[in-house]
């Protein structure tokens, strides 16, 4: 008797209802899995960049900060990384001349960009100005900050002979001077937690006398 109800045309027409809706259903299913692991797959690109006078090029996932590529794709660990939120300083590199904390900006951003790391400042043998003035004046205990603390202040003493001012400047039209209250303004984004900073004050000071 069943098979005779279940074979009624109204049976069969609610049977190919409900297989159309659950074909409906696993290819929405299907869909949405597939485009998750779409979402998941990283999006890749290729950026060139001029690091420490050498042209670099690397395929990096966008997302890749460019501090990242530094350390982990180019081996340049000098570079530090601190707090990776930008408050600390230890990840300054100079880009173009100016000073970027490169742990909030993206590797993909600086195509064609010219970058300067603590490696391409100078040798233990030939130094930069800057570094030979941390060693003299003791600006540094632990180190940790140091690359970063160097980096940021060679780019302060170009933006003062720039004429950039900051919130210590008094007179927004005369040309600053790198007086100590212009570079602990200047320097007050790189940390330093082991408190040396009247020394590193002393050693950007000493280098600013010797280029003004």
């Amino acid at each position: 008797m069943s098979a005779l109800v279940d074979s009624r045309p109204e049976n069969i027409t609610r049977a190919s209802e409900t297989e159309r809706a659950s074909a409906v259903i696993s290819a929405e299913a299907a869909a949405a899995t597939a485009q998750a692991a779409v979402a998941e797959l990283p999006s890749m690109s290729i950026v060139s960049f001029t690091i420490n006078g050498t042209v670099r090029e690397l395929e990096v996932d966008t997302r890749t900060t460019l501090l990242d590529a530094l350390r982990e794709r180019l081996f340049l660990t000098g570079t530090k990384k601190g707090c990776d939120q930008g408050q600390c300083g230890a990840c300054t590199v100079i880009v173009d001349g100016r000073r970027v904390t490169s742990c909030l900006t993206l590797a993909v951003m600086h195509e064609g960009d010219s970058i300067t790391t603590i490696e391409g400042l100078g040798t233990p043998e030939n130094l930069h100005p800057m570094q030979a003035a941390f060693i003299k004046h003791d600006g540094y205990q632990c180190g940790y900050c140091t690359p970063g603390q160097i980096c940021s202040a060679i780019a302060v003493l170009d933006e003062v002979k720039a004429g950039i001012p900051s919130h210590a400047s008094a007179d927004l039209t005369a040309l600053p001077q790198a007086s100590a209250a212009e570079i602990r303004e200047r320097m007050s984004g790189n940390i330093c937690r082991c408190g040396g900073y009247s020394n590193i004050v002393d050693a950007i000071a000493e280098v600013a006398g010797r280029h003004a």
